[in-house]
């Protein structure tokens, strides 16, 4: 029967090719504003690390000054060196990290190359099984290699194509501010959506190039970046012989995760920072009340509202204009059935239910949808594109994927029906014997 409804409704667009060609045109701008704004939004609101979201969690403590302070509120988003340092020495959790963001100067070997600058990140060597990028030869290096300020390194693969050629640069040397390094590793290009781990960089794109052991980019004094909030007489870090990023520097400069497999070791590990934060202050680093905060990886990215407030705007608007599109496709699909009240007419009269006559105009009012969206993908794909031209980090992660292009149907066939619904109705209650005497 369906196929048969399908047919009739392939017949009534030929016959009324006009009023067809509007009402498609109205779903296919609807839709394609639509999945525009909501595939850049799904884009940019996924989890960044689905298989271990729930797992990872970012430890916030409270070691300011009380200038300037309000109880209850939220402690910083980093933590000063000394603490990234302790809590990784006592490593409370099944794994840990400390890191922070640099910037170093590569002097490549190869022939025709020359020197450039590149973005790194300074962590420990639990970044690597915590956030799973992954390897295309070799490993991370390992905690004795930590404790050891080994001069090691592990970079990319785009990185490794621009030096080497291959990505098999295991062991090969890697000269940078003026100091050769050791590849240990190359990992796939790694760029978690959003960089969660270091929100206080571009949140969407591309992540570091070359990762290195944190102790021995304090041992070389390797440029850093990335915020830093200090307070104190001692903003400036002069007490500490490195400054602001020294040990004892009353900053917040770097970021510090750590993995708990279970809730009940996210709840040990709350008590457990507490516990940490009333010794702090008992010793008197910290001079503020206990305030701490344990949110894992969607928490933080919620917390922090990382999606743009403006393509949430953006979303909301589209959405409104394809509301707008429903109302006139209602309006257009009441005017096509209302003028077909003699062919309902005679339909019934021959013995056609109610139903059967809705049914019919459902599947109409559904293909009008389907031909709406394989015009409003294209629509979509279009303003995508336009969206890949903007000067914005996720600009290049506006692509349709999969699920979205599924969605893309799927939304028109069901806003096209729904549209249906009202002039269905009123198609199905038109009266045989007035349709006949009229005729």
């Amino acid at each position: 029967m369906f196929a048969y409804y399908f047919d009739l409704a392939l017949r009534s667009f030929r016959r009324n090719r006009v009023l067809t060609a509007l009402m498609v045109l109205a779903i296919a701008l609807g839709i394609g504003a639509s999945m525009t704004t909501l595939t850049v939004f799904h884009v940019l609101s996924g989890d960044p690390i689905p298989q271990k979201s729930a797992k990872l969690f970012i430890p916030q403590l409270d070691p300011q000054s009380m200038d300037g302070y309000t109880p209850g509120e939220e402690p910083d988003d980093q933590v000063t060196r000394y603490d990234a340092e302790q809590l990784l020495r006592e490593a409370k959790g099944d794994r840990q990290a400390l890191m922070t963001g640099g910037g170093v100067a590569v002097q490549p070997e190869r022939a025709g190359l020359e020197p450039f600058a590149l973005d790194a990140r300074y962590t420990s060597a639990d970044f690597f099984p915590m956030f799973e990028p992954p390897f295309l030869a070799g490993s991370g290096w390992n905690k004795a290699q930590d404790d050891a300020h080994d001069r090691v390194a592990v970079i990319t693969r785009k990185l490794a194509e621009k030096l080497y050629g291959t990505v098999q640069a295991v062991g090969k040397t890697l000269r940078m501010d003026g100091t050769d390094f050791r590849v240990v590793g190359v990992m796939e290009d790694f760029r978690p959506k959003p960089k969660f781990y270091d929100l206080n960089s571009d949140r969407y794109g591309e992540a570091e190039q070359i990762y290195l052991p944190f102790t021995t980019s304090r041992d070389l004094k390797m440029g850093r970046n990335g915020s830093m909030d200090c307070w104190d007489d001692h903003k400036d870090g002069e007490d500490d012989p490195e400054g602001e990023t020294g040990v004892n520097a009353p900053c917040t400069w770097m970021q510090y995760w750590v993995q708990l497999d279970t809730p009940e070791k996210a709840e040990a590990y709350k008590r457990y920072l507490t516990n940490y934060s009333d010794n702090q202050h008992a010793a008197g680093r910290y001079a503020r009340p206990t305030n701490v905060r344990l949110r894992n990886v969607m928490e933080w990215l919620d917390f922090r509202n990382v999606v743009p407030s403006d393509v949430r705007l953006q979303v909301w608007l589209a959405f409104g204009f394809l509301a707008v599109c429903l109302l006139n496709t209602v309006g257009l699909l009441l005017a096509k059935f209302l003028r077909r009240s003699g062919e309902i007419g005679v339909r019934r009269a021959l013995g056609a239910s109610r139903r059967a006559i809705f049914a019919q105009c459902l599947v109409e009012a559904g293909t009008v949808g389907l031909a709406g969206g394989v015009l409003g993908l294209g629509l979509a794909m279009l303003g995508l594109w336009a969206v890949r031209q903007q000067p914005v980090g996720y600009a290049d992660l506006a692509h349709l994927d999969p699920t979205m292009f599924l969605a893309t149907f799927a939304l028109a066939v069901i806003a096209s029906v729904l549209a249906g619904l009202v002039p269905a109705w009123h198609a199905c209650q038109v009266t045989p014997a007035v349709q006949l005497k009229s005729q």
